[in-house]
C-alpha cells in the first residue's frame, strides 16, 4: 500500500483550532480573520500624526493585559479608540451603532447571496464561477489580523492567505508547517519570503515557489532588512523552523517563535541573553497547568526501550511511526538506529527528508515496504482498522504491529512522566501507544523561557480565542514575570 502523503497534510494540532490557532466554536468566532478585516490597524511610521489613536497601537504600548487596554480606552473622552470588530476580538463590547451597523450589512449579504445577485465587489465579497461556468460563488475577502505584522515594520508573519498586504514588503515564514505557510502557492507574487534554507528547499520541492521570490537565511547569522536587523533562532520544532528576533533602529526589539520547544541551552544563547524583548509573540499551544510533559530525550528512550521488549517477544513485529510531513524524525531515526535498520516511507515522504540534506537520515531510507520493519505513516492513519489493513498488503512478511503516535496531546496527567504506566490501544495483533512526544514547549518550559526573557508584553498566538483563555494566559504571564 502507497499511502500518498500529500505537501498539504492538515498539519494543525488540534482539529478544533483554525489556521491562526483560534479555536473554532461560537464563543471565539470573533477571533477569526473575518471578524477583524473591517477594521485594519496600520504600523509604524505610516500613521499620521493627526489620525485617531488606533487600537493596534495602543494595544503595543499598554500593559501586558487587555485590561490595561480597557483603562486606556476609558479615559479616552469621545469614543476616539473605535476599532469595531477587534474590540471584540478582544472581549470589548462594540458600540450600538457598531452593532447596528454589522447587522444592517450581514442582512444584506444573506440577501445577495439567497438571490444570487452578481454583486461581488459589494461588502468586501469577490465573484468566483464554479468549474461548469453557472452559477458565481461568493467568497468572502480577508484582511491580514494586526496580530500578525510587526508593529513598525513593513513585515509580516506567517500571513500567506491575505493575498498582497498593504504596507508590507516582507514576508517571514518560521516553519514549513500548512498552518503557517497556508497560502503559499506557485503563484505567489507578492513579495519576497525570508525562512531558514530547509524551508526554502520545501516551498520549492513541494509547493514550486517561485525561486526569486525566496530568500534563505541562516541560523545566528544577522541580516538587515529594510534597516531593522534580523536573526534567526533554532526553534526547537520541527526541520527549518525558526525563531525570529528583531531589533528596530529605535532600539524596540520584538522576538517571535512561531512553532518552538522551549530548551534551556536558548538561555544561553548571546542574542537572547543581551538584547531584552519588548514584545514576545509566544507559541502558547500547551499553556495550561496540566501539560508538564516529559522531555524528548525521555519519550525517545521509551519509545526504544518498548520496540526492543517487542521484538524479543515477536521478532516479526512491523514498528509504525506516525508523523506529519516534517516533524517527529527524532522518533523514527533513533529507532532506526536502535534497531540498525532502514526507515521505509513512500516516494513523497523521501523528497521531503532528503530535501533536509541530513546525511545521517538520508541513508537509512529505503523504498521497499518489505525490506525493513521500520515505516513511516501520516498520523491521522494510525488506527486500528486502518493498520490492519496495512498489514494485509504486506504478504505476510510480518505477524504483528507496534505503532507509535507522537504527540503532546496523548499526555495524561495520571500518566505525567512515568511513561511505563502508559496504556497501549490493542486488538489482536494490532497495538498503539500514544506517547508525549511533544514539539511545542511544555507548562514548565514555557513559564521558565518567559522567566529567563522577562519581556514587557507578551501576545499569545495559539488559543486565543476567547476572552477567558486569554485571561488564564495573561495571568499565568503576570505570575511568572512578579517571580
Amino acid at each position: 500500500m502507497d499511502l500518498e502523503i500529500r505537501a498539504d497534510d492538515p498539519l494543525s494540532f488540534s482539529e478544533e483550532l483554525d489556521e491562526n490557532g483560534f479555536p473554532l466554536t461560537s464563543s471565539s468566532s470573533s477571533g477569526s480573520d473575518e471578524a477583524e478585516s473591517t477594521s485594519e490597524p496600520r504600523s509604524g511610521n505610516d500613521d499620521p500624526p493627526h489620525k485617531l489613536s488606533e487600537f493596534a497601537s495602543d494595544f503595543y504600548t499598554s500593559g501586558s493585559d487587555c485590561s490595561s487596554l480597557l483603562r486606556i480606552r476609558n479615559e479616552k473622552k469621545n469614543g476616539l479608540l473605535v476599532q469595531k470588530n477587534l474590540l471584540q476580538m478582544w472581549g470589548i463590547a462594540k458600540s450600538e451603532a457598531a452593532e447596528t451597523s454589522e447587522s444592517r450589512v450581514c442582512t444584506e449579504n444573506r440577501k445577495r447571496k439567497w438571490k444570487g445577485k452578481e454583486q461581488g465587489d459589494v461588502f468586501g465579497l469577490n465573484q468566483k464561477k464554479n468549474e461548469k461556468g453557472k452559477k458565481p460563488a461568493y467568497v468572502q475577502s480577508r484582511s491580514c489580523p494586526f496580530y500578525k505584522k510587526i508593529p513598525g515594520t513593513p513585515f509580516t508573519v506567517d500571513a500567506f492567505r491575505y493575498d498582497a498586504i498593504q504596507g508590507c514588503s516582507a514576508y517571514f515564514l518560521t516553519h514549513f508547517h500548512y498552518d503557517h505557510y497556508g497560502g503559499l502557492t506557485k503563484r505567489w507574487c507578492h513579495g519576497p519570503i525570508y525562512c531558514t534554507s530547509i524551508t526554502a528547499r520545501l516551498l520549492d520541492t513541494c509547493l514550486s515557489v517561485n525561486q526569486s521570490y525566496i530568500c534563505a537565511l541562516e541560523y545566528d547569522k544577522e541580516y538587515e532588512i529594510e534597516g531593522i536587523k534580523v536573526i534567526f533562532i533554532e526553534a526547537n520544532h520541527c526541520p527549518g523552523a525558526a525563531l525570529i528576533h528583531l531589533r528596530l533602529s529605535d532600539g524596540r526589539t520584538y522576538l517571535h517563535t512561531g512553532d518552538f520547544r522551549a530548551s534551556k541551552s536558548m538561555q544561553s544563547h548571546p542574542i537572547l541573553l543581551n538584547y531584552h524583548v519588548n514584545v514576545l509573540y509566544l507559541d502558547t499551544t500547551y499553556c495550561n497547568p496540566k501539560y508538564r510533559f516529559p522531555s524528548k530525550e525521555e519519550v525517545i528512550a521509551f519509545v526504544v526501550r518498548t520496540t526492543h521488549k517487542y521484538f524479543q517477544k515477536q521478532p516479526k513485529t512491523l514498528v509504525v511511526v506516525g508523523a506529519y510531513s516534517i516533524g517527529k524524525e527524532r522518533v523514527y531515526l533513533e529507532i532506526s538506529r536502535s534497531l540498525q535498520v532502514p526507515i521505509y516511507t513512500n516516494a513523497s515522504r523521501r523528497r521531503i527528508l532528503e530535501s533536509f540534506g541530513w546525511s545521517d537520515l538520508s541513508s537509512w531510507l529505503s523504498n521497499s515496504s518489505h525490506s525493513t520493519p521500520l515505516h513511516v505513516l501520516p498520523l491521522s492513519f494510525l488506527r486500528l482498522e486502518n493498520l490492519n489493513k496495512y498489514l494485509a498488503t504486506l504478504n505476510q512478511r510480518f505477524n504483528a504491529v507496534l505503532a507509535f503516535r507522537p504527540t503532546g496531546w496523548t499526555f495524561s496527567e495520571a500518566t505525567g512522566s512515568k511513561l511505563d504506566l502508559i496504556k497501549p490501544t490493542s486488538k489482536g495483533n494490532i497495538t498503539i501507544y500514544g506517547v508525549p512526544y511533544s514539539e511545542h514547549s511544555s507548562f514548565n518550559e514555557l513559564r521558565d523561557f518567559v522567566k529567563f526573557l522577562r519581556p514587557d508584553k507578551i501576545i499569545p498566538t495559539v488559543n486565543a480565542g476567547s476572552i477567558a483563555s486569554r485571561d488564564k494566559m495573561q495571568a499565568l504571564f503576570n505570575n511568572w514575570l512578579k517571580s
